[in-house]
C-alpha cells in the first residue's frame, strides 16, 4: 500500500492496515526517538533513546550502564516509534538483538552526526540488529465519515 492510499479512508471493515516492510523503514527513517525494552537478569527495562538508520539497522549512543551491559550481552530488545494525530495514528516495532560496536565500526559510523537529546558523554555504539519489522496504521474512529 503507498503512502497515498494509507491517506484515504479504509472500508468499515478495515481500521487497522499492516505496513509493509518498507514503510516501516521509512517511518523509522523519519524518527529520531524511540522506547527501547529490554531485559537484565529479573527487570525489565524501557527506556527512550535517540537512535539513527544506517544500512538497515538502528544505532544509538551509550554510557556504560543497563544499555551497555545489554549489548555486551546480545540480548533481545524491542524498540517502538508511533505518531497519532485527531484522524489516524501508526506504530512500528522493531524486535532483534544488541550488539555493540566495535572502534572500528563505530568510527566508520562517526559521519551518521549527533543525534542525540543530551550533551553527555556517549562512548559507545550499539546496534540494533532487526531480526522483524512490523508496523500498523490505524484510521481512528473520532472522525471517520458517515
Amino acid at each position: 500500500m503507498t503512502e497515498d492510499q494509507l491517506t484515504e479512508w479504509p472500508d468499515a471493515d478495515r481500521p487497522v492496515v499492516e505496513l509493509s516492510d518498507e514503510e516501516c523503514w521509512a517511518r523509522l527513517g523519519e524518527e529520531r526517538v524511540g522506547r527501547l525494552g529490554y531485559q537484565l537478569v529479573d527487570e525489565i527495562h524501557v527506556i527512550p533513546i535517540n537512535y539513527a538508520v544506517v544500512e538497515g539497522s538502528l544505532v544509538f549512543r551509550t554510557a556504560a550502564g543497563g544499555k551497555l551491559l545489554a549489548a555486551e550481552l546480545h540480548s533481545e530488545v524491542a524498540l517502538e516509534i508511533d505518531r497519532f494525530n485527531e484522524t489516524d495514528a501508526w506504530s512500528v516495532l522493531v524486535r532483534g538483538r544488541l550488539r555493540h560496536l566495535e572502534e572500528d565500526e563505530a568510527e566508520r559510523l562517526a559521519d551518521v552526526g549527533d543525534w542525540t537529546w543530551v550533551p553527555t558523554l556517549k562512548y559507545d555504539l550499539i546496534e540494533v540488529v532487526p531480526t522483524a519489522v512490523t508496523g500498523r496504521h490505524f484510521f481512528l474512529r473520532g472522525d471517520r465519515p458517515a
